[in-house]
């Protein structure tokens, strides 16, 4: 079972393991090549990345490893913003939070760099897989993707988000179990709809669907690992496991937060992006939980609040900022990539060994 899955096979890695990618400039190049040198797939999560930053980082990356990694970006959906929207909401953000009244201002679309610009680089880049959330590529990607043998992840919370990404010729499936961190990669239905626990999810999805599985949310060792695999996935995307990992650019005071963190410290929010969200409970969401009425869409919402998020992070102030987790941060490690890799590898074995002795 462990390691030569399908999606091992597809990927072509040692490991059915994926660190997720994490955009918002939370992932290294050393992470994404730490994880690829280790067996598994590194991740780039290039959603708010100019095509000039993404090929950047990119080279960065092979110059640190030439095995498989992935880069991931969001399908785009336009959002419904007025400009009485984004002032009034620009003007309760300064009410709010005073002292950072200066950093707060109206933004205009684009909010987000080009998709197609983004897709560009891809292909141009030769990047050996593709993954992607918020929704399906279209029948035209896909052919220019499939052309070039570029192997495509989808994400899913649901089994029918799971069944039409295999419909459009999808490879694989992302499991998106209510317990992940980050956004939710919700895009049938609100996202409130489609909170599905991954030991509800997984073997349903994997009964529903031909192509491989992929388990993400709460998954955080060895033993998160091996229940996915035996639920039905053929492999396991893990991403608030590698946010205290040295080589991560998380902030310092975030990689604390999380490592101190407790089963009941996150929240599903929609606050900081405009789209749903899980993270580790602060004043931020507190304070704008009786104002959610009035979130703008994603990602309107994040390019907005970026500024202040930003601002945040130079002062030091937790209270601002989006601390993305999944729910079990508490089995979160201060420990290189390679070696958690390695270490989960080796109990994995372990403990295929001792289900398969005799009682």
């Amino acid at each position: 079972m462990w390691p030569r899955t399908s999606v091992s096979k597809l990927l072509k890695i040692d490991l059915p393991l994926i660190q997720a990618p994490m955009a918002g400039n939370i992932t290294s190049a050393e992470l994404i090549a730490n994880v690829s040198n280790a067996g598994g797939l590194g991740s780039l999560g290039a959603g708010y990345m100019t095509p000039e930053n993404m090929r950047k980082a990119i080279a960065d990356i092979r110059s640190l490893t030439d095995r498989p990694f992935a880069v991931n970006l969001f399908i785009p959906r336009e959002p419904l913003v007025t400009t009485k929207q984004m002032n009034a909401m620009t003007s309760r953000l300064r009410k709010l939070y005073p002292a950072l009244a200066s950093v707060i201002k109206p933004v205009k679309p684009p909010y987000v760099p080009s998709f197609e610009e983004q897709l560009q680089v891809i292909l141009e880049e030769n990047i050996p897989v593709f993954s992607f959330t918020f929704g399906v590529l279209s029948a035209a990607w896909v052919k220019k993707l499939k052309h070039q043998q570029v192997r495509m992840i989808g994400t899913a919370t649901s089994v029918a988000e799971a069944r039409l990404l295999e419909k459009k010729g999808i490879d694989m499936v992302i499991a998106q179990g209510y317990e992940a961190g980050g956004h939710r990669g919700s895009f049938l239905t609100p996202g409130e709809q489609s909170l599905i626990g991954g030991m509800a999810l997984i073997p349903q999805m994997a009964d529903a669907v031909s192509v491989p599985v992929i388990a993400a949310g709460g998954i955080m060792d060895a033993r998160g690992i091996l229940a996915a695999l035996l639920l039905g996935a053929s492999g396991v995307q893990m991403g608030t496991a590698f946010i205290t990992c040295p080589e991560a650019k998380a902030h310092p005071r975030y990689q604390q937060a999380l490592l101190h963190a407790q089963d009941q410290d996150t929240v599903l929010t929609r606050v900081f992006s405009g789209k749903l969200a899980r993270g580790l409970r602060n004043r931020f969401i507190q304070e704008m939980h009786e104002h959610e009425q009035e979130i703008l869409d994603y990602p309107a919402q994040h390019a907005l609040t970026k500024p202040l998020r930003d601002t945040a992070a130079k002062k030091n102030q937790l209270d601002y900022l989006s601390l993305w987790s999944g729910q079990a941060s508490s089995l979160c490690r201060m420990e290189r990539a390679d070696r958690l890799v390695k270490s989960w590898d080796k109990a994995v074995r372990q403990m295929q060994k001792q289900l398969g002795r005799p009682d």
